[in-house]
């Protein structure tokens, strides 16, 4: 039996200034304040508005101000926002909106009056704070990482941006957040990024953290400069395996992780171990202050300020299947939720079980409304649907690489360990047969025959698949202990992979994009500057790292235990 390695924790190392307590920090507060009357505690939506009020009311009784209470009502933010919830269960559209379309024009006018006339200190707190502070105002921003706001979606703890929808289903919380509040929070912190003073950390409930200005841009810059891991979550699913409880050395006690998010930049968190204490925040701020430097020119001209690579691990040994699903076409997404690029995606096999399979593209010949007609009935639990009449099962083995190219439809079968890579947007999934089983919260999953039948491409048939969607192995170079191969993708998709196989140590270059990679094969290997521009970096097996495309060169060489032994490594990086 190996020993896990796997890092659940990494982090940026640095010195800078770090408070902890709400005590501290309220402290610590006032002495930067100087001669200044206004104090703007800005939050991100999903932080515990309560404590962070009730922490300020006590030292600044009768003179905290609530930006919710500045805000339109609810009924008018519902009216403002329905065209984007949309009437469907799982599905919005991507709002326009911005934080000031929520603000009460004539309550703001009062508020500032009230500001400009008070001859003590005022504390202003929520989201959209800094907006109703004077420009000379101190602004602190409390952070959070969108992992953590859907654990509390899951429990019912948070509001949305000017709505109490505790009390909704997760999946109408999760709608909320991802098509309208998560980005209308993204915009307007952009705008701030100049202007916080302090940013807290309260992920941790009742343990907040703060560090200053210069030590959240020391990190954000040692950060950008350097190999790095966003922090890992993992999360149960209905199909999900055992795998990662030991390679990963997970909670035995956990009845299975489905899920490792290992790159969903989005989602994720960073690290920031300050002093030898981590503050967290999320791993997006450095998206959108970073996008160039991380992504590359070409890759920021292109997808803006989105991190386009997705990396995150399916397990399924000792599971289920997957549910049987298609992802929209380009042209479906743009016209139905307001995405400009989709969600294509394939299915590395870090491991597989001897019965392991993939069911990849629709049978040759297959007759298209006859497999609706049943997905159909399916639904309506009619029939059981027969999978295996009309979609492709295939053998798959460790090592084994399948592209999925948008339309296409596709599953991993149990007893398998993926690593997925794929475009961003991760909501994207019409889910079309999900083999009778119930969800984690005892409902059936939404299911998606309808929207799923206007985007499968039918010419995805048996042959279609060995030809080009089947391990599209090709040797590019080689040299001394190590051999590159380019495994895909399938040409519709911008993501480009390569394999290497090495035992001694590989050149890469980012050629303007950032690269994702994961080591597949070895307990550990080492990433290195050739100009000692930054530290070695050491990754250990099944983690995923990113390099900034500014890194402009590395190498990758086997280390410790896996010294003078084959590693494997599959990188990802856009295509151009």
């Amino acid at each position: 039996m190996r020993k896990a390695n796997y890092d659940k924790f990494p982090s940026t190392k640095l010195t800078g200034m770090l408070v902890q307590g709400w005590d501290s920090i309220i402290s610590m507060l006032k002495k930067k304040m100087d001669a200044r009357k206004v104090l703007a505690v800005d939050l991100y939506t999903g932080v515990y508005e309560e404590e962070v009020l009730d922490a300020f009311s006590k030292e600044f009784s009768g003179r905290v101000m609530n930006v919710r209470d500045l805000m339109k009502p609810e009924k008018e933010i519902q009216t403002l926002t329905e065209r984007f919830m949309t009437e469907d269960v799982l599905f919005g559209y991507v709002t326009n909106l911005k934080l000031e379309d929520y603000l009460d024009a004539d309550k703001v006018a009062a508020a500032r009056k009230q500001i400009s006339e008070a001859k003590e200190t005022i504390v202003i707190i929520g989201t959209g704070a800094a907006v109703v502070a004077p420009q000379d105002a101190m602004v602190v921003y409390a952070d959070m990482a969108r992992w953590e706001i859907q654990q509390r979606f899951r429990r019912h703890e948070v509001k949305a941006l000017g709505i109490d929808n505790r009390n909704d289903a997760v999946s109408l919380q999760y709608k909320r957040g991802y098509f309208n509040d998560w980005r209308v929070c993204d915009r307007y912190k952009e705008r701030l990024f100049d202007r916080v003073e302090f940013w807290i950390d309260t992920h941790v409930a009742g343990t907040p953290k703060m560090i200053d200005k210069d030590t959240f841009f020391k990190g954000v810059e040692a950060t950008v400069n350097t190999p790095f891991r966003v922090v890992p979550f993992f999360d149960p699913a209905p199909w999900g395996g055992q795998w990662m409880k030991e390679v990963c050395d997970l909670d035995r006690e956990r009845e299975n992780f489905g899920w490792c998010f290992d790159c969903v930049p989005e989602e994720n968190s960073l690290y920031f171990e300050v002093n030898g204490v981590r503050f967290e925040l999320p791993s997006v701020d450095l998206v959108l202050l970073k996008s160039k430097e991380l992504l590359g020119e070409p890759v920021e001209a292109r997808f803006g300020k989105d991190f386009p690579i997705r990396f995150d691990f399916l397990d399924t040994m000792g599971g289920g299947n997957l549910s049987l699903q298609v992802h929209p076409t380009t042209q479906f997404i743009r016209d139905s939720f307001g995405m400009y690029y989709t969600q294509d995606e394939s299915y590395y096999m870090v491991d597989a079980g001897e019965d392991a399979v993939v069911y990849l593209g629709v049978k040759t010949g297959v007759d298209k409304e006859a497999m609706i007609g049943d997905l159909r009935k399916a639904q309506k639990g009619e029939l059981v649907f027969d999978a295996e009449k009309y979609v492709n099962k295939i053998p798959t083995k460790k090592h084994d690489h399948f592209l999925i190219p948008g339309g296409t439809v596709h599953c991993s079968g149990a007893n398998s360990m993926v690593l997925e890579i794929s475009s961003t947007p991760n909501l994207f999934t019409f889910k079309l047969w999900d083999w009778q089983r119930l969800g984690l919260d005892g409902k059936p999953r939404p299911i998606n025959v309808e929207r799923g039948k206007c985007v499968i491409n039918w010419n995805r048939d048996t042959e279609y698949v060995n030809e080009h969607l089947r391990n599209q192995f090709k040797e590019v170079a080689s040299g001394e202990g190590w051999i590159e191969e380019r495994t895909g993708l399938h040409p519709n998709e911008f993501i480009e992979t390569r394999r290497h196989r090495f035992s001694s140590p590989v050149l890469h270059h980012t050629n303007d994009s950032v690269n994702v990679l994961n080591l597949l094969e070895g307990e550990e290997a080492v990433v290195e500057s050739p100009t000692h521009a930054f530290e070695p970096f050491v990754v250990h097996y099944a983690e995923t790292f990113i390099i900034p495309a500014g890194v402009k060169e590395y190498t990758i060489a086997p280390y410790g235990k896996s010294a003078g032994k084959e590693c494997v490594t599959i990188k990802a990086y856009v295509r151009f």
